[in-house]
């Protein structure tokens, strides 16, 4: 391989550029390319270039030049017209014959004459511009500060357009959950408030009194259910719009599990599931409001009874460990593909194969688990190997350090 002389200053920094009254970063250095057969030359070209934000590329013949065109992005060319082998005409030649390099801007630099001739030749090849040797360092800093702002100028547009596009996609994607959403919340009011309706039509009829019981207990599940389906909605809203302040005291992990477990037993046996706990006798202790962090456990214990097929292996445990305590609802469930897993506790968010499976529920458990994980300082992790794998929610919460807290 020939021997490359690449000084490459800051590179893996961020380096803050001023550009008008604004300052941008700009996320690499802009590269010049300077090419010439004299090291002398290249380091003294080199230098007087020298500016933040700019790295300059050193070649010292055509083959070296094109072999760092294949790797680096280059705003400027600086070619030595007169050198052996190659001469700075033909590797201009090449490079407008190549994709990757075709639009570079290339100035000559020329010991030499530059009569008519040579210098329709340099332009046919794609020059610029042309400068004599010895070269006046006022022209050719301002001709090459040029080409550095145009570039970045092109840089800053490049990174506007991806972040326009990133948003247009973010945008793109939250109408369609929106979309499911709105339609998962419309056959979720439908199906109780039909119930309720059907139930006050029989409750007008003569009917026996047992009849008339079972009725009233159906109706009461279904306004349960409506209850549940508004407190999710308006506590979502509530977390998102800064709303929601715990109540936190010094409580042991044990406690809220328990009353977790209470809440969520219907929903377990409902689905004739194998429920299994492993929670250590000893007190973990948390600064905690026990009504949310007892939500967030009912929500994942209830989630996996929902995408459990009937029959099937929900287990809740506990265990402490580097200052954080950490509860794990595994279940043999549906489980979650690989490219959900990173969006499941989005807003909105749903596996859209799991909609037939779900026994109703709206998609934003998950999202107000985070939310509230959150408030407490926590984190909540999605392990699933994959459709109809199971899956695993692990929650960390940090311990209870130093004297009780006060009421957040």
């Amino acid at each position: 391989m020939p021997d490359r002389d690449v000084h490459e200053p800051g590179r893996h920094s961020l380096v803050s550029i001023e550009f008008g009254d604004r300052m941008m970063v700009a996320e690499k250095p802009i590269n010049f390319l300077l090419v010439d057969d004299l090291e002398e030359n290249l380091l003294a070209l080199e230098a007087l270039l020298q500016r933040d934000g700019l790295t300059c590329l050193k070649a010292r013949s055509g083959e070296q030049a094109l072999e760092l065109l294949l790797i680096h992005d280059v705003a400027l060319a600086l070619l030595d017209v007169q050198m052996p082998g190659m001469d700075g005409f033909q590797l201009a030649e090449f490079m407008r014959g190549n994709e990757r390099a075709r639009h570079i801007p290339i100035i000559f630099v020329t010991a030499g004459s530059a009569d008519l001739q040579r210098r329709f030749r340099g332009y046919e090849a794609g020059a610029v511009d042309f400068i004599q040797k010895p070269i006046e360092p006022k022209a050719l800093r301002s001709k090459a500060n040029v080409f550095f702002d145009l570039h970045q100028q092109r840089q800053q547009i490049e990174r506007q357009r991806d972040e326009l596009e990133a948003a247009a996609q973010a945008l793109q994607r939250a109408d369609r959950h929106k979309d499911n959403f709105l339609a998962v919340l419309a056959h979720e009011l439908r199906n109780p408030v039909a119930a309720l309706s059907g139930g006050l039509h029989l409750l007008d009829k003569d009917i026996s009194p047992e009849r008339s019981k079972d009725i009233r207990a159906r109706m009461d599940r279904m306004l349960t259910h409506l209850s549940h389906l508004v407190d999710d909605l308006l506590d979502v809203s509530r977390v998102n719009q800064g709303k929601i302040s715990l109540k936190t005291e010094r409580i042991e992990l044990s406690q809220i599990l328990q009353s977790a477990i209470e809440a969520s037993q219907h929903y377990v046996d409902a689905g004739g599931h194998r429920f299994t706990t492993d929670i250590p006798d000893e007190p973990i202790l948390l600064d905690a409001d026990h009504t949310r962090l007892a939500q967030v456990v009912v929500n994942l214990l209830n989630n996996a009874a929902k995408y459990t097929p009937h029959g099937g292996e929900i287990s809740l445990s506990a265990r402490s460990f580097e200052g954080v305590a950490e509860i794990r609802v595994v279940d043999t469930g549906v489980g979650i593909p690989p490219e959900m897993q990173s969006g499941i506790f989005e807003i909105f968010a749903q596996v859209e194969d799991h909609l037939t499976k779900a026994q109703g529920g709206l998609g934003i458990g998950l999202a107000l688990v985070k939310q509230l994980v959150a408030l407490h300082g926590g984190t909540i992790h999605v392990e699933s190997a994959g459709r109809d794998m199971g899956s695993i929610f692990s929650v960390r919460i940090p311990l209870a350090v130093g004297p009780p807290t006060l009421d957040a």
